[in-house]
């Protein structure tokens, strides 16, 4: 799966946690990762694109996690990409290359291992691949697969309570990642006297587990390749697979190794199916392929979210009596009342769907220029519905209610849902304080080129070029259950999107009032005379998130062997928009203002290379020195000082200097020896701060850009009895140190990691059989960390794990 060739690949590195919640960072051009829980509506687009074969299929923070069977191989093209790969390879593309149907003969293969993780439980796995020739034109090719991983977190037995919200924090209160709780962000509460408060517990003692993130896939995939004749082939080809998993993938460090306390339960389900067809052909000396895609992904899932105790201020308000937050009525000014226990989750469930078409002509214009041309549209929709789930909210008292009155549910039966998108009318379930529920609409459209001049038998230029329009689009609500339960949401504490990215030009003020039924006045843009910040910007909401323009790459390569080839590059990259939900909310000192719309983040890219073969061809030598300007870099914000919602910004500029290279030595004087080793030396620096909160700081790294990665292997392969061949591969891989964000508040430090493994095994003519340790020394490697809650959690990869694995051929 992901996790498995991510170690292997110098220069790639990952935020997020767990199967299908990834998302992929290439020559560390990265400023965090998204929510998981608000990866639909707030998440950036990916800036590396993922492909399975000729489709696209990155998403923000949930990338398609394809299980990898019957795979020939997986590139990686590092630094821009966009003139030939879209939107979405800013910093590089990652490709799942499948085998296809091969026209020759009738073949199949059976695999099977096992595998045991110290501390963990045992994992299996099989897969079954079979090639058949139906005739000379027709071909058909199929995959079977099932993987149960074992697990290796431990939920632990713990308990919390509301007494350590952040609203009752202190300002200076050093985080465990270091850095002090600023004046602004201090608790509304802090330093309150809570001797009369009564906090209930949280406890988790019916949800303590070993090894509690069981991860299972299953799946296939059948491809048809037609001959239609000499000069024409079609491909049509359908996969599908279920994921299904359990618990987390991180820890807390603060207990013992691989050790979680989580209040609820953590299940996953992931579903996709996959449709995709290319049709390829000679129009005389030209070459004309079309390709196209149809993917259709669900996901359900239930994250415990009481972590966000630790940063929600708000969140005492919602589980607590009205007068331990609001003590000002109470009869000595004391906070009084029962805080009931903090056990939160989310619901949430998403549905996409992705269409794409592509088409491309390539040929020669003589025997000087080769050109390649064609014409890309994507089409996404994601629909997204968050429940945050405070299942103490149905036992506190107000001061004059209790909470479970329905009008106070959010849009009551007796008080319609905003006009707009709704995937359920309401009300809200009991115990949902707040909803997202949206649908996230994505639109590319893009004509790209390519031509190659040969000068010289040595020298040749490569110009390329790419228009594209790409528009995204909001629809939907992000709303509490207080107080919006009237016809037109008021913005109190949330955001009818539908209303406010309409593009009519109208925004309805509450004038600080929270009587949901007391009548608002309604501004235009062409009429409202004030100086309110809030309500001008709002006025000037647009319809959508676009962008639209052009990127450019230019390439001169020298080879002057047969044996060596030079290249510089300059490319350029571009990652679209998007809306904000909290667009025009404003701190509480007026310095900042959340935009509505997300503008583009470009990148620059400048590149020396070598491709070499040398000493006879012993030796592979493959590298490039690369320096990437990047300017209005998007990042990821979480500050409830601003809003409680995430929001997404144009946080600065930054820079990336870069060296990376691998190597391959064959030597004539040992046959059957490969000795593989490639790394990645990187220098990453934001240049220039934009968003004026002083979260963002001049000459801090960007994000998971370790300085130094690297990977040795040395496969050996010798003769044996009967026919057999003895192989055996130890290998290595280690990451430096990085950090996890670009926002001081959010900021953790990724420890740096080395880890070691060996595979030994015997091949005869139709049968393996192997032997491999992973991870000797049960390294704790982290590879991913987030401190969006103000806590530490740590990814690690997989403990110590010792496999067999067979295949039959036939």
């Amino acid at each position: 799966n992901f996790e498995d060739y991510l170690v292997q690949l110098p220069g790639v590195s990952a935020g997020g946690s767990g199967p299908g919640q990834n998302t992929i960072y290439i020559r560390g051009v990265a400023s965090t990762t998204p929510n998981l829980t608000t990866a639909g509506v707030a998440g950036l687009a990916p800036n590396v694109a993922l492909y399975l074969d000729e489709q696209p299929l990155a998403q923000p923070g949930r990338n398609l996690d394809v299980y990898a069977a019957d795979l020939n191989r997986v590139e990686v093209l590092s630094g821009p990409q966009g003139t030939l790969f879209g939107a979405s390879s800013q910093a590089g593309t990652v490709r799942l290359i499948t085998n296809k149907p091969d026209h020759g003969e009738f073949y199949g293969k059976v695999k099977a291992g096992f595998a045991s993780t110290k501390s963990g439980d045992t994992s299996n796995n099989a897969e079954l691949v079979l090639n058949v020739p139906v005739s000379d034109a027709l071909a058909v090719r199929g995959v079977l697969y099932r993987d149960d991983k074992g697990g290796y977190i431990d939920n632990v037995l713990g308990t919390r309570s509301a007494e350590s919200s952040a609203r009752f924090r202190s300002a200076g209160t050093v985080r465990a990642n270091g850095v002090p709780v600023g004046a602004s962000r201090a608790g509304f509460q802090a330093g309150a006297d809570l001797s009369q408060v009564t906090f209930i517990e949280a406890n988790n003692a019916d949800l303590v587990e070993k090894n509690f993130n069981d991860t299972l896939y299953t799946g296939g995939r059948v491809a048809v390749s037609y001959d239609i004749n000499e000069d024409w082939n079609i491909l049509v080809a359908h996969g599908s697979q279920d994921l299904d998993s359990d618990g987390v993938f991180f820890s807390d460090p603060d207990l013992d190794e691989l050790e979680i306390q989580t209040f609820e339960d953590n299940k996953l389900e992931d579903s996709y199916n996959n449709t995709n067809w290319t049709l390829k052909g000679m129009l005389k000396e030209l070459e004309l392929v079309y390709t196209g895609a149809y993917t259709e992904r669900e996901t359900s899932q239930k994250v415990d979210y009481s972590d966000y105790l630790f940063v929600g201020q708000y969140l005492p308000y919602y589980i607590c009596d009205y007068f331990v937050s609001y003590p000002g009525s109470a009869p000595d000014g004391l906070p009084v009342g029962t805080c009931q226990a903090p056990n939160l989750f989310v619901d949430s469930t998403t549905d996409t769907e992705v269409t794409t078409h592509e088409i491309r002509l390539s040929g020669n214009v003589g025997e000087k220029v080769q050109f390649t041309t064609g014409a890309f549209y994507s089409d996404t929709e994601l629909a997204e519905r968050n429940d945050f789930n405070y299942a103490g909210s149905v036992n506190v008292r107000t001061w004059y209610t209790e909470f479970t009155d329905p009008t106070w549910r959010g849009f009551a039966p007796n008080y319609p849902y905003p006009t707009g998108y709704s995937s359920d009318p309401g009300p809200f379930p009991d115990g949902v304080i707040f909803r997202n529920d949206v649908l996230r609409t994505d639109e590319q459209f893009g004509v790209f080129g390519e031509v190659t001049f040969d000068l010289t038998d040595q020298w040749a230029l490569t110009f390329g070029g790419r228009y594209y329009d790409i528009e995204v689009d909001f629809e939907g609500s992000a709303n509490s259950s207080f107080y919006n339960a009237s016809p037109t949401d008021l913005d109190s504490f949330g955001t009818d999107i539908s209303d406010l990215y309409n593009g009519d030009g109208v925004f309805t003020d509450n004038n600080s009032t929270f009587d949901v039924y007391s009548t608002h006045p309604v501004y235009d843009i062409n009429t409202y005379d004030g100086d309110d910040p809030f309500i001008l910007n709002a006025l000037r909401a647009p319809d959508k998130a676009e962008a639209s323009g052009s990127i450019f790459k230019f390439s001169a390569t020298w080879r002057p062997t047969d044996d060596l080839l030079f290249y510089g590059t300059l490319s350029e990259g571009f990652r679209p928009g998007l809306l904000n939900r909290p667009g025009g909310k404003t701190n509480a000192d007026g310095t900042f203002t959340v935009p509505f719309e997300l503008g583009t983040d470009d990148v620059t890219n400048y590149e020396l290379g070598w491709k070499t073969d040398l000493a006879g061809g012993q030796v592979r030598f493959n590298g490039s020195a690369f320096f990437v300007e990047i300017e209005s870099l998007q990042t990821t914000i979480f500050d409830p000082s601003i809003t409680n919602l995430f929001f997404s910004d144009n946080a600065a500029d930054a820079e990336v200097k870069g060296l990376e290279g691998d190597l391959t030595i064959a030597p004539d004087a040992m046959p059957g020896l490969i000795v593989s080793a490639a790394f990645s030396l990187l220098d990453t620096e934001i240049t220039k701060v934009i968003t004026p909160t002083d979260d963002v700081q001049k000459g801090d790294s960007l994000a998971f850009a370790p300085e130094f990665q690297a990977n040795l292997s040395a496969r050996y392969e010798w003769d044996m009895f009967d026919g057999m061949t003895a192989h055996v591969m130890p290998h290595m891989s280690h990451s430096d140190e990085s950090y996890s964000d670009i926002i001081r508040i959010n900021r953790d430090k990724i420890e740096s990691w080395t880890m070691y493994g060996i595979t030994a095994g015997l091949t005869a003519d139709s049968w393996t059989a192997e032997a491999y340790v992973d991870n000797i020394t049960d390294e704790r490697a982290e590879l991913s960390r987030s401190f969006v809650y103000d806590v530490q959690r740590v990814s690690y990869a997989r403990p110590r794990t010792m496999g067999l694995r067979v295949s039959f051929n036939f």
